[in-house]
């Protein structure tokens, strides 16, 4: 029987345990976005493999239909809904690391959301939302603001907050976790350190605390931004996209299965890929410049 040399079978060994997940990444990652970024010059409806080369038609469509990049300003909803989801994630986070009572059942209530199915979320907002039965507009009736009342899924002027605010219940719990790990990693020494000097609570925060948790913070962001313009399923679920709910996926996945112009709805998709890098780049060069 034939022995090979260490280095042989060192090179055997991780030839044979990466062979399986690159299959895998590229059957079912690359190569659908290199199939993607094709179909978009593409007139293809889905069915089939009858489609003509259109070249930039998609492309020129898109921008040229200001319906399109209007869905946009609904996806601003969930972006700002996610900044302030971060900022109230973080605050959880910061009580939730202290010698708080109980702590350990405040961070699983707060948790809890996260593990919900998004569809089982919304029907459960439906009965928090409902103008006849809601427990919302039960709660403000039982309180005196009778008049605070709202259609709150009916409103176009609410809605969209409304829903970015199901966003915000439901994602709060997971950022809250990343942060208490982040903030669970930094030295006890330090806080005490800068105990004994006279700072304050604030000065601890503002000092020690976000500068030792800045790369978790702009991982947060990132997956705000992304977050916020793949909104799918919350709206897509309660409403279809109706009443002006509809947002920039919707729209595309509407495009591709509804209208059965799959090359259009390709070309969107690539142009929210491209967003979404832009975004991550100016986040990364201007609001987290590393230091020199």
């Amino acid at each position: 029987m034939q022995r090979f040399n260490y280095k042989t079978q060192r090179m055997i060994i991780l030839f044979g345990f990466l062979t399986i997940p690159v299959l895998l990444s590229l059957t079912f990652s690359y190569y659908p976005a290199l199939s993607l970024f094709y179909y978009s010059f593409t007139d293809w409806s889905g069915l089939g493999w009858d489609m003509n080369w259109i070249g930039l038609d998609n492309y020129k469509e898109i921008f040229t239909k200001p319906d399109v990049f209007m869905s946009l300003k609904n996806n601003a909803y969930y972006f700002v809904g996610g900044l302030l989801q971060t900022a109230f994630s973080l605050w959880f986070a910061v009580i939730l690391t202290s010698r708080l009572k109980g702590r350990n059942i405040f961070r699983s209530a707060l948790f809890l959301p996260y593990v919900l199915h998004s569809v089982a979320t919304v029907i459960m907002f439906k009965n928090v939302y409902h103008l006849d039965y809601g427990s919302l507009n039960a709660l403000l009736r039982e309180i005196g603001l009778a008049s605070w009342q709202q259609k709150w899924l009916g409103n176009p002027h609410l809605v969209n907050i409304s829903l970015a605010f199901i966003s915000m219940w439901k994602y709060m719990g997971l950022n809250m976790v990343i942060f208490i790990g982040a903030l669970q990693s930094i030295p006890g020494d330090i806080y005490e350190a800068a105990s004994i000097d006279g700072a304050t609570a604030w000065q601890k925060f503002r000092y020690i605390t976000m500068p030792s948790i800045k790369s978790v913070l702009s991982l947060m962001l990132i997956l705000t931004l992304t977050g916020a313009l793949e909104a799918f399923d919350i709206p897509y679920v309660m409403l279809l996209g109706a009443n002006g709910t509809s947002t920039f996926v919707i729209k595309t996945v509407d495009t591709a299965f509804k209208y059965q112009n799959f090359g259009l709805a390709s070309a969107m998709a690539v142009v929210l890929l491209v967003i979404v890098l832009i975004f991550i780049v100016i986040q990364r060069k201007v609001l987290f410049r590393e230091e020199k």
